[in-house]
């Protein structure tokens, strides 16, 4: 019997293997959409992401992120809260791992309100207050808090690529914040 060295990142695909991947398999995702809540546990501000996309044009979304092989869905949230928005964030991760929405990211336009012309991707969607001080690392310019009201308008959802748009306005209608 072979003695194997463990691959130190096993649930990692080369960008080779994620291509290939990504043309034969939906991919599953997780996505988290911050918010502060005030002391009744009513949403005050929902927190936005402000990157350049690759047309180098700045968009707005949400942490989001792979699950890895292995990968407890809890445990993917919570390193994707982290990575994006920083370790002094203090996301509170919800007692049950059942999500607010699934989302399905279709590479094709029209096959539903969802795209991302790279993958069919499949995301489980969360909502997560955070309480602590976030410091947006990765590929985030900076996290932006704004009011449901604000962040479910037109204009907000107009900067945001793939339908994520339609998933705030989701998530605020799923916990009450909209009027």
């Amino acid at each position: 019997m072979a003695v194997r060295t463990p691959d130190p990142n096993p649930g990692w695909l080369s960008d080779e293997e994620l291509q290939q991947a990504r043309e034969r398999l939906p991919i599953l995702y997780v996505e988290a959409i911050p918010v502060r809540l005030d002391g009744m546990g009513q949403v005050t501000e929902v927190g936005l992401l402000l990157r350049m996309n690759e047309q180098a044009v700045m968009t707005r979304t949400v942490v989001s992120g792979r699950v890895m092989r292995g990968e407890r869905v809890r445990d993917a949230l919570y390193r994707h809260l982290e990575k994006d928005l920083g370790p002094m964030a203090f996301p509170q991760l919800p007692a049950s791992p059942v999500p607010f929405h699934i989302a399905e990211y279709f590479p094709l336009p029209g096959d539903g309100i969802f795209s991302d012309d790279r993958q069919h991707a499949v995301s489980l969607c969360y909502i997560v207050p955070v309480t602590g001080t976030c410091d947006p690392r990765q590929d985030a310019l900076e996290l932006t808090w704004l009011s449901p009201e604000a962040a479910a308008s037109e204009l907000v959802t107009s900067e945001m690529e793939g339908g994520r748009g339609s998933l705030v306005r989701a998530a605020l209608a799923h916990c009450g914040a909209l009027r």
